[in-house]
């Protein structure tokens, strides 16, 4: 019987899904699962549901819930992470106060403040994970569920740990592609890749015809467009689609949320297209509504079928050899020839019964992997910060973060890290007494006197002109 240890599966609804995508695949339905979460008060919910479908659909599975990651990490086939350090209650800050500066954040799972400071807390759990299954499981493989998913999986390329992130962000993009150019998602022969949550469809075919003229041409239609504005945009100007929604992407480039204007002409969708403060204030919802609830207890018991998430496929894949094709996160290490080699990056990959497998896509086109880097210049600096507790490296990643960037000056940058470190302290250990470096204010009176000083010369010509024109 293999052992799968579910690590954060306190994440109920999440943690079902898999589940029972796990109990519904044949080969799969003689499986341990370990749940583990620093307590049992939700757990313990997904626990009895899980009993009463092994029961009710006779499986042989067992599973069981620990507060201790020792045990149920101890002698896995597979660990499936899914925490969230700090929950709502960490989220919230991530949200408000980046907000009270100006900067508007719609999922802040990612990029931005709230993704640097979600990979502050992650990475170094995340870490620990690693080096107790090198030590306790070393052969089990893991598939990390945890976001930011691309600067918790670079940390992770730096472990001796076997891994793959996976993401749905293919999956539910596909979905839009194929409804928007009419053709069955099954039928569309694509190559996806970049990083996570901003994968480029590089190729989209059927039966060997290009889907792209068709799909531009359905992008200059009104009715198809107000779907997906900020998306719609960036594929008209750098000529290809990618993954995630309006609501994702408008955080990760300077050009959407900046200010009034944009948010009201490209993030005027509701909910996730769009609205500030979209998933925090969702999760806040749920968390509220359900804080006395057992909410499975209702929850049918029939297996339904398998959801669109990787997770089972590719167990299935490793334990029976079922070849299993899908786009997983992953050191890029030539994966991507004009990405950063230490990166992590997100492309086409299979499973069989001798491993995870990646495949070489080449160079992205350039202005593509431009805007990658854009994002990978922050989550390089942030990994940095999380491993190291070095605070510099926090206020770095936060200023090259674009959307950051194009709403604040470089000492309000380091004013909003400064109150995100204070008030996420009791999340963020490796900071513990160590401080930014103060910045001065400069206060120049009218009267002041100019430094006698070089001068440069192009500023000297530049000054040269202005006295001849007097």
């Amino acid at each position: 019987m293999r052992k799968i240890a579910i690590i954060g599966a306190g994440s109920i609804v999440f943690c079902k899904t898999l589940m029972l995508d796990i109990m519904a695949t044949p080969s799969l339905e003689d499986t341990q699962f370990v749940l583990m979460a620093p307590s049992t008060t939700r757990t313990s919910q997904v626990e009895r549901f899980a009993r009463r479908v092994i029961e009710a659909n006779r499986l042989r599975s067992e599973v069981s819930i620990t507060t201790d990651r020792r045990e149920a990490l101890r002698d896995a086939d597979y660990v499936i992470t899914t925490f969230q350090v700090g929950g709502v209650s960490a989220f919230q800050m991530d949200y408000e106060i980046p907000l009270k500066y100006g900067v508007d954040q719609c999922i802040g799972d990612t990029l931005g403040p709230g993704g640097v400071f979600r990979a502050l807390r992650s990475i170094p759990v995340i870490l620990e994970v690693a080096r107790e299954m090198e030590e306790l499981c070393p052969r089990a493989v893991l598939l990390n569920y945890v976001n930011p998913m691309a600067m918790v999986c670079w940390a992770l390329g730096e472990t001796r740990v076997q891994f793959v992130g996976l993401c749905h962000g293919v999956q539910t993009t596909l979905d839009l592609i194929s409804g928007y150019v009419g053709v069955p998602k099954e039928e569309i022969d694509y190559i996806c890749a970049g990083i996570n949550h901003m994968a480029w469809f590089i190729k989209l075919e059927h039966r060997g015809k290009d889907l792209y003229p068709i799909l531009r041409e359905r992008f200059e239609k009104p009715e198809y467009y107000v779907n997906e504005k900020v998306r719609g945009e960036v594929f008209r100007h750098f000529g290809y689609f990618m993954t995630e929604s309006t609501g994702h992407l408008s955080e990760y480039v300077p050009w959407f949320r900046k200010n009034k204007k944009a948010l009201e002409l490209y993030c005027d969708e509701p909910s996730f297209g769009g609205e500030s403060g979209a998933y925090y204030k969702w999760s806040q919802y749920v968390a509220d509504k359900y804080k006395d609830k057992d909410v499975l207890s209702d929850e049918p018991v029939t297996l339904p079928p398998r959801s669109v998430e990787y997770c089972s496929y590719i167990i299935e894949a490793l334990e029976t050899g079922k070849v299993f094709k899908f786009n997983g996160n992953v050191r890029n290490d030539g994966m991507i020839t004009n990405l950063p080699p230490d990166c992590c990056a997100e492309g086409p990959m299979y499973a069989d019964r001798s491993g995870l497998h990646r495949t070489i896509v080449g160079d992205l086109p350039p202005q593509c992997a431009a805007l990658n880097l854009t994002n990978i210049n922050v989550q390089r600096l942030a990994v940095l910060a999380a491993k190291s507790g070095d605070p510099e490296y926090v206020v770095q990643a936060c200023a090259l973060d674009p959307l950051t960037g194009a709403v604040l000056t470089l000492k309000e940058v380091r004013d909003m890290v400064r109150e995100m470190l204070e008030k996420e302290k009791q999340w963020l250990p490796q900071f513990e007494g160590k401080t930014l470096k103060p910045t001065p204010t400069i206060v120049i009176p009218k009267d002041v006197q100019r430094a006698k000083v070089p001068i440069d010369p192009a500023l000297a010509i530049f000054a040269r002109f202005g006295e001849l024109a007097k």
